[in-house]
């Protein structure tokens, strides 16, 4: 999918928008999170200073740095570099206004490809749940792809103890946003394929799905369409402008 090159309306801005920033270059670059607190057109935003470790960003005037967050069911970003900051009385960045956008729309049901580690575990009891062996011990598996709407997974386990239909608990890593956990998914479909159990997971967000953030800000639902729109898109001009 190609992405959509535009003029920066503020129609994008709204204070209060959970923003991921991508400050600084190279070794020195850190993936962080912020909220939009104001602008001034065609002059400058003004967000939070984020804090990584306990510590503030470390920038100065002219850093480069890169946008991203959620709006209307796309994916915004954009170029922009640090034009002041502020420590007191609160700890503020004003950053250049983009002179322009890239756009990404999502498309129901992209499925990105995944290869990080998953648990699959028993649900509260009196649901219908796949049956786990004592009734505790997690199934360790591996995420192979992920969309919005699911998931397929991969289990060294005998196709014999699922049946189609019942419903598991998911807990995983979504790579630089944050781990999910208590996330509900129903079995769809099952295969075994050289010798391993592969799961079509339907994802059932029921309000009690958790995730911990790493710097990002949202519910499950946005983190994951966050997360395959992250994967999906390759966009050039997206790198700070000293880098190769």
């Amino acid at each position: 999918m190609e992405p959509e090159y535009a003029p920066a309306p503020s129609s994008i801005l709204m204070v209060g928008l959970p923003l991921q920033l991508v400050i600084g270059s190279g070794q020195d670059k850190v993936h962080c999170g912020s909220t939009l607190l104001g602008w001034k057109e065609r002059a400058w935003l003004i967000c939070e200073w984020p804090f990584h470790f306990g510590q503030a960003v470390p920038c100065e005037t002219g850093t480069h740095c890169l946008v991203r967050s959620m709006v209307v069911g796309k994916l915004v970003a954009y170029p922009s570099e640090v034009c002041m900051t502020q420590m007191s009385p609160l700890p503020l960045l004003y950053l250049a206004f983009p002179r322009r956008t890239e756009e990404i729309h999502l498309r129901k049901d992209v499925r990105v490809a995944s290869n990080e580690p998953l648990f699959l575990v028993q649900g509260a009891p009196g649901n219908a749940t796949l049956a786990l062996p004592n009734g505790a011990v997690p199934i360790g598996g591996l995420l192979q792809d992920l969309s919005l709407s699911g998931c397929r997974i991969i289990l060294q386990r005998p196709s014999r103890d699922i049946v189609l239909g019942t419903t598991v608990y998911l807990e995983f890593e979504l790579i630089g946003i944050g781990h999910i956990a208590h996330l509900a998914g129903a079995i769809k479909n099952a295969a075994e394929r050289d010798g391993a159990l592969s799961l079509g997971i339907e994802f059932r967000f029921n309000g009690k799905e958790v995730i911990e953030y790493r710097g990002w800000g949202g519910n499950v639902q946005k983190a994951i369409e966050y997360a395959v729109m992250q994967r999906q898109s390759n966009w050039g001009f997206l790198t700070p402008a000293s880098e190769p």
